[in-house]
C-alpha cells in the first residue's frame, strides 16, 4: 500500500506526520534519546533492514530532525545527532510511551521515567503555560491561529 502524502494539508498534525510519520521514524528518535548515534547501533537495536534505516535517517536529516556529524574519514562514518527540532520531539515520544504503558503494555510499563532531581518515578502532564492547570481535551477550545483563515477552524 502506498503512503498518502499530507504535504498539501493545512494541518500541523498532518505536517508533523510528513516528517515523523513513517513506521520506524519515532523508534529511531526514541533510540537517539537513549544515546544511540551510530548507524550500526540503530540497526542492531531495532533489527531494521539497512536500506530502510538508511532511507529513514536520510529523511530525518533532510527534515532537520537529525544532523550528521562525521567521526571518521576512512571509511566515511557519521554520528546522527538530534537537532533542536529533534529534541523538541521528546514530549511527543513521552506521550506515546505513556499511552502505550496504559493501553498496550498488559504486563506493565517496560521502562519507568525517573526524575533526576527528586529520584521519583515521573509522568509528564500537559499544563497551561499561563496558569499551570493540568489540561485535558475538554479544557481547551480551538480558535484560528496565525496561519489559518478564521472561517476554516471548527470550534467546540
Amino acid at each position: 500500500m502506498e503512503r498518502k502524502s499530507f504535504a498539501e494539508m493545512d494541518c500541523s498534525v498532518a505536517q508533523s506526520l510528513e516528517v515523523i510519520g513513517e513506521w520506524w521514524s519515532m523508534l529511531i528518535v526514541r533510540d537517539s534519546f537513549l544515546g544511540v548515534t551510530r548507524f550500526e547501533d540503530f540497526q542492531r537495536r531495532l533489527g531494521i533492514s539497512r536500506n530502510i534505516l538508511r532511507d529513514r535517517l536520510r529523511a530525518l536529516v533532510a527534515h532537520g530532525v537529525f544532523e550528521r556529524v562525521p567521526y571518521s574519514e576512512h571509511p566515511p562514518r557519521a554520528d546522527y545527532r538530534l537537532t533542536e527540532k529533534g529534541r523538541d520531539l521528546w514530549p511527543v515520544l513521552t506521550a506515546m510511551r505513556q499511552w502505550g504503558d496504559r493501553w498496550a503494555a498488559p504486563q506493565g510499563p517496560p521502562v519507568t521515567m525517573v526524575h533526576r532531581a527528586c529520584d521519583h518515578a515521573s509522568h509528564a502532564l500537559m499544563v497551561c503555560d499561563h496558569c499551570g492547570e493540568v489540561l485535558s481535551a475538554r479544557d481547551v477550545r480551538v480558535v484560528p491561529g496565525l496561519g489559518r483563515d478564521a472561517g476554516v477552524v471548527t470550534t467546540r
